[in-house]
């Protein structure tokens, strides 16, 4: 399985990359697995909007099921991939690059520091798989 290293990852199976204050989200791609071909990426935020850790910031559709996007850490909503509209295939073809969903610049940026590396999540993801 593609857990890539110098990512941090939440239960909830999204990923995150820190670049100074800002924290681009996706999910991962056991997400992707669990989900099967995404059919939709609904994001229900905009950029300048506000957002607290743990609440849902979007939903994703695939054949199988919808799921809510839960946001990582709490800031302010400054992009969003406006790419996933059109063509919501790109977070199964390329879940770490161009299947990215938001970035935040968050209040707290050390706050991921507090998620699961790439050790853990493999763990956890050992866990949920059985």
């Amino acid at each position: 399985m593609n857990i890539p290293a110098g990512l941090k990852y939440t239960k909830d199976h999204e990923w995150t990359k820190l670049d100074g204050s800002r924290v681009t989200v996706g999910i991962t791609a056991f997400a992707v697995e669990q989900l099967g071909d995404i059919t939709l990426v609904n994001l229900d935020v905009k950029v300048g909007d506000e957002i607290a850790a743990g609440k849902a910031f979007g939903t994703i559709e695939s054949v199988k099921t919808l799921s809510d996007l839960f946001a990582p850490v709490s800031g302010k909503v400054v992009e969003i991939n406006k790419e996933l509209d059109a063509k919501p295939e790109l977070v199964n073809d390329d879940a770490y690059g161009k299947g990215w969903m938001v970035v935040i610049e968050a209040t707290e940026p050390r706050a991921i520091d507090q998620l699961l590396d790439e050790a853990a999540y493999a763990e956890h993801v050992k866990a949920s798989a059985h």
